[in-house]
């Protein structure tokens, strides 16, 4: 096995961790463990890691993503947009367009059977422009045609007469409307802004941050840092098939990331009952927060139902960067200050974040960024005041991190500062500041579950530090910039960095956040099989492996079934994103599977006359403690299966105070620490991240080598905001909209990641797990950037870091 491999399968497990999982015991055979240990006794139940039922697939080529989908009578789809961020809309004339041959349609607002608007929450987002457009690439009309090419062609012959407006694009603009204008118009029914903010959170406590409150800190540190926008880069473009219905209604096969919020938004629009309106989910390559919003899948429906026809829509490379949301761009200011033996006493600190034209999932970033701005500390005072403004940049939503990821490389580069101005170790310097469980955040929610932060941070620390370039001549491949042969080791400084990040798990302040499984168990070829289904959306997270893991567990079959999620039979599962899916989806499976486990176990009882109380489902069995097997799954079954839907809800959370941010407004929190090695090129401002280790509390990993992958393919995401990945924009308009000038970590440059799981179960959650997805991507990019000031002894208050920004004194503008 070499480095990389064991790297991949590293973990630590805590005492408190349950034990690795044992072999099936053959049925029959009395043994002397507890139910516990025998309806964990699958290896391909919790705790294990069962290969993906996908994975191959993907492997060789062979998986049917949502861009493969096909049908014989089918058109092609596309939309003409916007070259313009703002602009006044004069006239639209499709003539040209209806007549390209093989044209079947094409459609503008005016077309439109509903309402004209869609949002996730507020709908203030137009299907295609109305009187203007707020963005460069913003959709206008749409062109269904017998072949892509042709409906491409035909879509560049409508014309468009604008009055091209002066775009509002930057902080000093939004925040100025007297002078450069409204993104929305002051009295639109549609827009929630005042002035061209979205929405803002104040979060004060302690005493907040006043004169005398500063007085009491020995030093005092300020800064500035600035998070550009960065986009999501999922693989697999945006892409679907509407198929029109008998009905009147539609079938949509899609790839998203929430199916039943898309039918909510898209039914208004297209003038239908919701349950004409029905969803499928098509094979999904990523998604990362960019497709929890809506793209083609409104585009689609309008041109089917118009025509009659099927019609498909993939976008092009360029057009997936105009038809989603990205991560916001944020500007920031901190001041910290803390006593000189190095305990915090205040954080007075500023986010701005850039929300884009229209809301999306604006105020709930907002929401996060200021309850998590403050990191995973313990600081008496704080004054955090967070907003998202409208611009007419390109709309800004969910991405992993949602918040969190703009305000860690902001506290965590205070910390290192901080510890910097005290002489401390940095990481001496957060263990000491540390929260722990019991402590309280600036809101004032009480941290209810294991925050074994201290402890991450000394894991991390302690983890073997890759060798040093070799001194007679390092492997050229080793080397920034690598077989371009740019250097030979002349220049090169090595640099390592350390941080530690927050982020809350599932939907906060007050959302009804739950999800819904239905379990069946049956026998099939004389077998017990269990069907599960839920409408959650298999984003490449394996959360169709988890599920089956769970129903194993707590049915005792081997042979499980995972139906497609859709919107028909089933309520919703909410949006695979906050690393809430196997936490809530995982957990409605659980307590479906668990009822029909006591309602076989009842039938046992009726049936037999059992009196032992302890009874469970394990390797095919009614089983108990004492007495082993009873009887076989099978023989109760008979014909007769048993079916039951359950839904699954956290605990309640509330909406923060918009003026103090007190409240409980998260159900969980998740933590991680990282240490990143780089090596630096300081005459070309060339960066090579030699290894980016990562040490998690994950609460229990009911799939150990799934989590390693999330931990580690979050790091990678985290690599890419640090040093390479970001949208360029110049007074609104899209640079880069292509993977040759957006750049995203290839296999080159992604390290080895060596990952460490900490076991601590969180009481309140099923299996006492912990959502795993986020953290690291929150918790990375800050040691990537460490290192490269280690390195290069810059300040680099700005991410991602360029190499311009390493051959100069000044590391370029905000």
């Amino acid at each position: 096995m070499d480095a990389h491999a064991r790297n991949v399968t590293a973990r630590a497990r805590t005492a408190e961790a349950p034990a690795a999982a044992a072999p099936a015991p053959a049925r029959g055979v009395r043994g002397e463990k507890s139910l516990q240990d025998l309806r964990q006794s699958s290896p391909d139940g919790i705790g294990g890691s069962p290969l993906r039922p996908d994975g191959a697939l993907k492997a060789r080529g062979e998986f049917a993503y949502s861009s493969d989908l096909w049908h014989e009578d089918m058109l092609w789809g596309t939309a003409l947009r916007s070259p313009h961020p703002r602009a006044a809309i004069l006239s639209v004339d499709v003539s040209g367009a209806l007549a390209v041959p093989g044209v079947a349609t094409v459609l503008t607002h005016e077309d439109i059977p509903g309402t004209p608007y869609y949002g996730l929450d507020v709908a203030d987002q137009p299907a295609l422009a109305v009187d203007r457009v707020r963005y460069h690439g913003e959709p206008i009309a749409l062109v269904a045609a017998d072949h892509p090419e042709t409906a491409r062609r035909a879509a560049k012959r409508i014309a468009v007469a604008y009055e091209v407006l002066t775009p509002i694009v930057t902080e000093e603009q939004c925040l100025d409307p007297q002078t450069h204008g409204h993104v929305h118009e002051p009295g639109e029914e549609r827009s929630h802004a005042r002035g061209n903010v979205c929405h803002e959170q104040w979060v004060v406590s302690g005493l907040g941050v006043t004169d005398e409150v500063r007085a009491r800190a020995d030093v005092v540190v300020r800064g500035t840092y600035a998070v550009g926008m960065q986009d999501q880069a999922f693989l697999g473009p945006e892409s679907g098939l509407a198929v029109p219905a008998e009905d009147g209604g539609v079938d949509l096969y899609v790839a998203t990331q929430w199916l039943h919020a898309d039918r909510r938004q898209m039914a208004p629009v297209l003038g239908l009952p919701e349950e004409k309106v029905r969803l499928t989910l098509a094979g999904v390559g990523g998604a990362f927060g960019g497709r929890e919003d809506l793209s083609m899948q409104i585009h689609a429906c309008l041109l089917a139902l118009r025509t009659g026809r099927p019609v498909k829509i993939v976008y092009s490379r360029d057009e997936s960067f105009f038809g989603h949301v990205h991560r916001h761009p944020a500007r920031m200011t901190y001041e910290h200050g803390a006593t000189r033996d190095g305990r915090l006493v205040y954080s007075d600190a500023r986010i701005v974040l850039d929300g884009g034209a229209y809301t999306s999932t604006s105020p709930a970033v907002v929401g996060n960024a200021a309850s998590l701005g403050n990191g995973p500390y313990v600081i008496p005072n704080v004054r955090m005041h967070a907003l998202a403004l409208y611009s007419n940049n390109p709309p800004c939503g969910a991405m992993r991190g949602f918040g969190a990821v703009q305000a860690a490389f902001g506290y965590e580069s205070q910390m290192d500062r901080l510890a910097a101005e005290l002489g401390m170790d940095p990481v001496e310097f957060r263990q000491l500041n540390a929260v722990r469980q019991g402590d309280r955040m600036p809101t004032g929610q009480e941290i209810d579950a294991p925050a074994p932060v201290a402890e991450l941070l000394r894991r991390v620390k302690e983890m073997p530090l890759p060798p040093p370039l070799a001194p007679d001549g390092p492997d050229q491949r080793e080397l920034p910039g690598a077989l371009s042969n740019s250097t030979h080791g002349e220049g090169v400084v090595r640099g390592v960095g350390y941080s530690v990040g927050i982020k809350n798990v599932g939907f906060s302040e007050g959302f009804d956040d739950y999800s819904t499984a239905r379990v069946r168990l049956e026998v099939i070829g004389g077998e017990p099989v269990a069907l599960v289904h839920t409408a959650m959306a298999e984003v490449g997270q394996g959360g169709v492996t988890v599920q089956a893991q769970i129903a194993r567990t707590e049915l005792g079959v081997e042979h499980v079934t995972i139906q497609p999620a859709a919107t028909t039979g089933i309520g919703s599962a909410g949006s695979t994103s906050a690393s809430r899916q196997t936490y809530m989806t995982g957990g409605a499976v659980k307590l479906a599977a668990e009822a029909v486990a006591r309602e076989l176990i009842e039938r046992g009882r009726r049936r037999h006359g059992w009196t032992q109380r302890d009874l469970a489902l394990a390797g095919g069995a009614v089983v108990s403690a004492a007495d082993g097997p009873l009887a076989a799954v099978a023989d109760l079954l008979g014909d007769e299966p048993i079916d039951l839907t359950r839904v699954h809800r956290h605990r309640p959370t509330f909406p923060f105070d918009r003026e103090t941010g007190q409240g409980r407004g998260h159900v969980q929190y998740s933590f991680c620490a990282n240490r990143a090695v780089v090596d630096v090129d300081v005459e070309l401002g060339l960066v090579r991240v030699v290894e980016l280790s990562a040490v998690q509390d994950v609460g229990r990993a009911l799939n150990p080598l799934a989590v390693v992958g999330q931990i580690q393919g979050a790091c990678t995401q985290a690599l890419g905001l640090a040093v390479m990945e970001e949208i360029l924009l110049r007074d609104g308009e899209v640079r880069n909209a292509s993977f040759t000038d957006y750049l995203v970590p290839t296999v080159l440059d992604t390290p080895p990641i060596p990952v460490e799981l900490l076991e601590l179960p969180d009481p309140h959650a099923p299996y006492g797990l912990r959502g795993a997805g986020e953290a690291p991507t929150v918790s990375a990019t800050p040691s990537i950037v460490a290192a490269v000031r280690a390195a290069t002894g810059l300040a680099l208050n700005r991410i991602p870091v360029r190499p311009e920004h390493l051959t100069t004194e000044r590391p370029g503008p905000l």
